[in-house]
């Protein structure tokens, strides 16, 4: 019954395959890998195209599942008994829990190259008897850079800023406001400081001046976020345009380099740090500390063919087809650089340099925390913007994410084996990306 409803399975997602050819009885060897990620509307296309590059040289035949449930499909997929043979998230802290509980393979030495930090650090997992052991699970496969400003280019640099914000993103709501306070944090205490507090060993009532600052900013001149900000998508405006800065209300947007395909090369990046008042960063660095995010690729259903495949997707030509195959200003970075046969955009280009600029890049704090303090973390943001001059309020706030943070702790001294992830901030000449 298993193998029928495997084969079922197949049969419906043949409409999604990458290569044509029947729903057949094929063999082990033969069988269409499976390859679930975060990508759809239209975004995936470059993806598919390069997983089709794939299939002409190993003749084996891939579909892609995209999903804006990612977490839930996965979680309901592994209770089914029926994984994906590769699955792509953008959230360690996720990632780490199924390396703990063995449902994400550790990458074999062949390919655990692949594994760059900080998108890839290694995991500690502790077993019975406290027996442990240290491997790389995932690699990632397009990454992107945080720690952005964006704004038009008629827009003066002194100007002072009407910040655009939108919270809304369905389950996810809340994470554009997680990314403020993680950049405030990186960018006035350090990096050092970033990824102590990121991984639970300095606490959330620590962080209040930088909740303090952000609120400053986006009450400035008597205004107020709330209610429209709550409500308002981080990308999809009213109209059905895309881009928060397309409103016409507001003149500077703090958003990763992903956001740059719903504009034009009228519109910019620019460090965060250039933004804030005064202009100032922790440490020497002119500003360059940066934010990173990443789609990072597991493998659940281990096999030679998946191994291939996650080997192959990490590789130079398959970078180099992906980006030929997406438009100028939908360009994906890759770490450790690739090549395109196509010039890229403007807004790509400047990307690029900011990504060649930085002192150290670190992983997106939220995505490597526990997914249920990720979660504590996005309510917190969603209740403080609602009210954000009020100091009680940011008080019970700070108090319950420590609590969380506290409880995340006695569970994992609980629980037979523990995970830690620690390493979230690298050089970034051994971590570069490229687009170029």
């Amino acid at each position: 019954m298993k193998r029928l409803r495997l084969a079922l399975a197949g049969c419906l997602l043949a409409v999604s395959a990458v290569s044509a050819g029947g729903c057949t009885s094929a063999g082990p060897d033969e069988r269409t890998l499976v390859v679930l990620g975060p990508w759809t509307d239209g975004e995936e296309t470059p993806f598919v195209q390069a997983l089709r590059s794939i299939s002409r040289k190993t003749g084996h035949r891939y579909v892609y599942k995209g999903t804006r449930s990612l977490r839930e499909t996965l979680v309901a997929q592994l209770q089914a008994g029926a994984p994906p043979d590769l699955a792509i998230l953008n959230s360690p802290g996720e990632l780490a829990q199924y390396a703990r509980s063995g449902d994400a393979h550790p990458l074999p030495e062949r390919v655990a190259g692949a594994a760059i930090p900080p998108w890839a650090p290694p995991v500690t997992v502790a077993g019975k008897g406290g027996a442990a052991r240290t491997h790389v699970f995932w690699a990632p496969v397009r990454v992107d850079l945080k720690s952005l400003v964006w704004s038009r280019t008629d827009v003066q640099d002194d100007a002072a800023p009407q910040w655009c914000l939108g919270l809304n993103s369905g389950a996810t709501s809340g994470w554009p406001g997680t990314d403020w306070i993680e950049d405030l944090i990186l960018q006035r205490r350090g990096h050092a400081a970033y990824e102590n507090w990121a991984t639970g060993k300095t606490s959330w009532k620590s962080t209040r001046p930088v909740w303090e600052e952000w609120a400053r900013m986006l009450t400035g001149n008597g205004r107020s976020p709330a209610p429209d900000a709550l409500t308002d998508s981080f990308e999809l405006l009213d109209d059905g345009r895309y881009g928060l800065l397309n409103r016409g209300d507001c003149t500077h947007e703090h958003q990763g380099s992903f956001i740059r395909r719903h504009y034009g090369d009228d519109v910019r990046p620019s460090p965060t740090a250039r933004h804030l008042d005064p202009v100032a960063s922790a440490e020497e660095d002119g500003g360059r500390n940066f934010e990173v995010s990443g789609d990072m690729a597991a493998v659940f259903r281990p096999s030679a063919a998946a191994w291939d495949l996650l080997d192959r997707l990490t590789s130079a030509p398959a970078r180099k087809d992906w980006a030929d195959a997406a438009k100028p200003g939908e360009r994906p970075f890759f770490p450790g650089g690739t090549f395109a046969s196509k010039p890229p955009s403007q807004g790509t280009r400047a990307v690029q340099e900011l990504f060649d600029s930085a002192h150290q890049i670190c992983f997106d704090a939220s995505d490597a925390m526990p997914p249920t303090l990720r979660d504590a973390f996005y309510r917190a943001v969603l209740e403080f913007v609602g009210d954000p001059k009020d100091p009680d309020l940011l008080t019970r706030l700070l108090e319950r994410l420590d609590a969380e943070t506290a409880l995340q702790r006695e569970k994992e001294e609980e629980e037979e084996g523990a995970f830690v992830l620690d390493d979230l901030c690298d050089d970034p000449v051994s971590g570069a990306a490229g687009a170029s």
